[in-house]
């Protein structure tokens, strides 16, 4: 299994999925952690002019708008072999496709890299939907 957290300085796990700039994957086997690397992850910096470009859809929840789903794509690519994702934030639109990719999204309260993957390993890691935005 692979477990992706977003992060900005590889120790401390970013606040909000979409401006987070790097993936730190975790690979777990036999309940141990094996590996580990940093990926970067493009994010909303790189689509600067198209955020808010339709405003008709400005009533529905952020990141679920027709345009989004190519922005989420772009930034999901590489963790497409990630089972997990952690955040400590993120759009509804964000968590949708990553549901929609397979990889499950945990949005946790936990800011330290490693002990929120040592609690998802664990199993006691609680997700708080209620920070999705």
């Amino acid at each position: 299994m692979k477990i992706a957290v977003v992060t900005d300085d590889q120790q401390t796990i970013s606040a909000h999925f979409g401006r987070a700039q790097y993936y730190r994957v975790f690979t777990i086997e036999n309940g141990e952690i094996t590996a580990q690397e940093s990926r970067p992850k493009p994010g909303h910096n790189q689509f600067v002019g198209e955020h808010n470009s339709h405003p008709e859809h400005n009533h529905e929840p952020h990141g679920t708008e027709p345009h989004s789903e190519a922005r989420h794509g772009n930034m999901m690519e590489v963790i497409q072999d990630c089972q997990v994702l952690i955040a400590r934030g993120m759009g509804m639109g964000a968590n949708n496709s990553l549901k929609s990719r397979n990889i499950q999204p945990f949005i946790t309260d936990i800011p330290d890299v490693k002990e929120a993957v040592i609690a998802c390993v664990a199993g006691t890691l609680i997700d708080h939907p209620e920070r999705l935005h």
